[in-house]
């Protein structure tokens, strides 16, 4: 049987304050263990929570950053459940009143197609605190020091069909938030995490099969993995005629498996009521337009600006966008070197290679813009060829050296005497007749050969042009 995959995603953020959610402890990462902490977060008898006002105004910008409609009368719930990292043995949340309802944006996937995801909602709440299992001992200890981090739940609606649906979602998402400055959006930190509902049904049948859900994805490797294993399992067990559970989910990215942590819980189970130390949340016509008018450029407007104003491809723009790192890299090292077609192109390449292969984020690239730059100008200005400039930017990663230190210092520099290059060129031509031969017999694959062979000869170092030139005297 044929079965549709159905996916919905809630995505974590931590929002950027500098202070938590309901306290004035710091949110600062790291730090030993239960130091960020006081009464209100570690959930003391008597101690009552204060809104962070910055929380607010950073979910309301999410909101509008992803065309949801504000809710100007809102409030927070208690959501009760008990965990050893959730001391009041409550979360506050919102439930039936969030601040952010009924958005979306449109993602771009690689063939070039695009498909509109719609947003249910977003709200604000408060994250849990962290257990460290220890495995020698068996053992765990409570760190409270994330308790009462500030957090949007973005919910999606089930409009996704694949993994790299999902990805694109997430990573669309993602260089939204980091846009409008809401969050670092670290995800090897936790600051940005996704779990994954998803279910699966026989194609052509309207009502949705029961939904698994995979919590606590921190990586777009771990998101693509963890859907494409738990489709596949779905897919056996309903296969062999057996029935699909409603639960939580762990994934486990050294193992490439998941594994059920415990039965899902409904709405119901969480028992939600009015949290009655918080007062009702009421935002003004005049404070929702005044955060409008203040956010930054968006991806998409910066990605027409690129189309438009630079004439990049929509697809390379897309990609690049979709990163505010990536994107300030790709405008200070254009504005550095004025050629921004030269600098789309290495990221397209070599760029997202290197941040893909190491797994590193676009803010720790091992090269500043300007230092890149630096190699795009030497390129450009003919002082080595751009095969040796792929050299280079290896050598500029792993020696961590400016580019025209390793071309001195390598002696890289691109050969362009003629008279030079001219001896070399008639050598070749002259060894191989048979070339000559096939080109003026109409196979222009022999001036590629003969290039090629100079430039061997050249060790690469041979301008290009010039070569193509002398060669082409030869042959007419």
């Amino acid at each position: 049987m044929e079965y549709e995959v159905i996916i919905g995603l809630e995505v974590h953020a931590e929002l950027s304050t500098k202070t938590k959610i309901y306290c004035g402890c710091t949110t600062e990462f790291g730090g030993d263990p239960n130091t960020h902490c006081c009464p209100v977060c570690t959930g003391m008898p008597g101690a009552l929570p204060v809104l962070n006002e910055k929380v607010v105004e950073y979910a309301v910008k999410a909101g509008l950053a992803t065309d949801c409609k504000i809710t100007k009368n809102s409030k927070q719930d208690r959501k009760n459940y008990f965990y050893p990292d959730t001391p009041r043995a409550y979360q506050i949340s919102q439930f039936d009143l969030p601040l952010c309802v009924g958005g979306g944006f449109d993602i771009t996937l690689k063939d070039g197609s695009t498909k509109h995801i719609g947003i249910t909602r977003i709200h604000i709440e408060d994250d849990a605190g962290k257990l460290n299992h220890d495995s020698y001992t068996g053992g765990t200890l409570v760190d409270l020091n994330r308790a009462g981090v500030p957090l949007i739940e973005i919910v999606s609606e089930p409009d996704m069909r694949s993994a790299e649906e999902a990805v694109a979602y997430v990573e669309k998402l993602k260089g939204i938030l980091e846009y409008i400055g809401v969050s670092d959006c670290k995800m090897q930190e936790g600051s940005l995490r996704a779990d994954v509902n998803l279910s699966l049904r026989p194609v052509g049948q309207e009502k949705f099969g029961t939904r698994t859900e995979t919590k606590n994805l921190n990586s777009f490797r771990a998101i693509e993995h963890s859907i494409n294993y738990e489709i596949q399992r779905q897919k056996e067990v309903l296969e062999a005629g057996g029935e699909i559970f409603q639960e939580t989910r762990r994934w486990d990215e050294l193992e490439g498996k998941g594994f059920v942590m415990r039965s899902k819980e409904d709405a119901d189970d969480y028992r939600y009521f009015p949290e009655p130390d918080l007062m009702p949340i009421k935002l003004t016509d005049e404070y929702i337009a005044n955060i409008k008018e203040n956010l930054p450029e968006l991806p998409e407007v910066r990605k027409q600006r690129y189309i438009q104003e630079l004439n990049l491809p929509e697809y390379d723009a897309g990609i690049i966008t979709t990163s505010k790192a990536l994107s300030d890299f790709f405008e200070d090292a254009s504005k550095e070197c004025g050629n921004p077609k030269a600098v789309s192109n290495w990221i397209m390449t070599d760029i997202i290679r290197i941040a893909r292969e190491n797994d590193i984020d676009y803010k720790d690239l091992p090269f500043t813009a300007k230092r890149f730059a630096s190699l795009i100008k030497l390129i450009d200005s003919g002082t080595i060829s751009n095969s040796i400039g792929k050299k280079v930017f290896e050598e500029m990663i792993s020696e961590n050296k400016e580019p025209d230190e390793i071309v001195k210092e390598k002696g890289l520099m691109q050969i362009s005497d003629e008279s030079a290059i001219k001896e070399v060129v008639d050598r070749i031509v002259a060894a191989n007749p048979q070339s000559i031969a096939d080109y003026k017999a109409g196979k222009d694959r022999a001036l590629g050969f003969l290039v090629g062979q100079c430039m061997k000869e050249l060790k690469g170092k041979g301008n290009p042009q010039i070569i193509n030139k002398l060669v082409l005297e030869h042959l007419q």
